[in-house]
Order: structure tokens, then sequence, then C-alpha cells
């Protein structure tokens, strides 16, 4: 994942803790177009009072060229499905795909992905049955909400006119809630004391989680399923429900 500045999102996105997802999905089974988006929506969303044990996850990560997903692409792809018994990681995906956008030095410092290496890779549109098929029916877990929904519904939206919205576990928003809930005293501000890092490196640290190689997008995903399953087991439980975490 890449972080370069501040994201402008889509309205589709405002978040709203009185949507009813499933009532979406099922709006949205019938008044999408594409038969693509109908196939996604067609498959049945766990109730938002579904325990955390009986559910399908998979963990999102895009490597991109920027942070703006109006401006930006992606690069590359990687997802991980899992539920809080194991990792299925015979079943993880990595795609790396041609971007619109250029790539710039920055971004490509950052992910190592190069000119060579997009020249040859597919566009988005050629993996994107596989994509959303492999997120229909299961919760999308991601490291912060900012990248992986709002690129994804701008690059179906630059390519099919038609954007989608789904629900997402955002480790990074769980770590927030924990550590950037207090505001900061008279003290630490008079000692300029830098808030609590919430990055995904960071964040692992603290659950004692091995350190990973960063900003590969199966990699990342990985290390966001690894801090869900952590972060459940210290502060959540197998029955809490799905709704108390996604957003």
């Amino acid at each position: 994942m890449l972080y370069l500045g501040k994201s402008n999102t889509s309205s589709i996105h405002r978040e709203d803790t009185t949507l009813d997802w499933s009532q979406f999905y099922e709006a949205s089974a019938l008044s999408a177009k594409d038969v693509r988006l109908k196939a996604f929506y067609s498959e049945s969303l766990p109730h938002g009072k579904t325990p955390l044990e009986r559910i399908d996850f998979v963990a999102l990560d895009f490597e991109t060229t920027g942070f703006d997903p109006i401006k930006n692409g992606i690069l590359s792809i990687g997802l991980v499905p899992f539920t809080l018994r194991r990792i299925q990681c015979a079943n993880a995906k990595y795609w790396v795909v041609r971007p619109r956008a250029q790539l710039d030095h920055a971004s490509v410092a950052i992910h190592g992905i190069t000119h060579s290496d997009v020249q040859s890779a597919p566009d988005f549109m050629r993996i994107v049955d596989h994509l959303l098929a492999a997120l229909a029916g299961k919760v999308v877990v991601v490291h912060h909400r900012g990248i992986e929904r709002p690129f994804l519904d701008a690059a179906l939206r630059k390519r099919i006119r038609e954007g989608i919205a789904f629900p997402v576990i955002d480790t990074m928003e769980l770590e927030a809630r924990l550590h950037r809930v207090a505001p900061t005293s008279f003290l630490d501000k008079l000692l300029s004391k830098e808030p609590v890092s919430i990055r995904l490196v960071d964040s692992r640290t603290r659950y004692n989680l091995p350190y990973y190689q960063q900003h590969h997008a199966l990699t990342d995903a990985l290390a966001t399923a690894e801090l869900l399953l952590a972060q459940i087991a210290h502060r959540f439980s197998p029955d809490t429900p799905v709704d108390a975490l996604w957003l």
C-alpha cells in the first residue's frame, strides 16, 4: 500500500453506520447493469449480527501509482482468504496490472514495480472477473480503507461507468479506536510527544507479529490478515458480531 497524500473518495464511500449492507447488496444486484457487478452483489453478504467465528474474510491490498483514486491507478493486487481458524495461503492470489496512470520515480522507489513490469502486465479488466469472484460473499479486510475500496470503485467507474461499494474491516481503524481516542494531554503537547503509530508494521509489532518486507501487495495482505486475527484474539471475541468491526 502506498501513502503519498490525502485521497478524494467518492460519495458512495461516505461512512454511514446506519447502512444495512444486506439490503444494499439486494438493491444493487437489481440495479447494476454490468453482469460482473450483478454476480458480485448476488452473492449473499453475511448479516451484520453474524459472529466473527462464522465469517469468511479476505484480506486485500493494492499497490498504486499514487494516493488519489481519480488521478492514479492500481499497480498490483494481493488477496488472502482466511477465517478465524486458518489463513488459506494456498488460495491467495497476486496480480500485477498495467495502470492507465504514469509511474513516477517516487512510487517506484516504494513498491519496486517498474515500467518494464507493467509493460507486459494485463489491463485491469483482464483480471477483474477473478478479483470480484474472490471478493464476492466475503468480508473484505484492509489496512487503511482510503485505498482499496475507493481505488476499486474508481477503476470500475473509469472502465464500465459503474462503481462498487462493500463493507470493510479496517485494521488501521481498529488500532485507532484503541490508540487515538484519548486526546493528547497538555504534557504530551508540551513535550511534542508523537502519537502512537497505527501503520501496519508498527501495529503488528505491538502484537509480537513478525516483520515482513513492506509494500508488496500479497505480503501486505497476509500481514493484514494476521493483524486482524491478533486484534480479535486480544480485544474481541469469536462471538463478536461482524458489524461491530466493519464500516
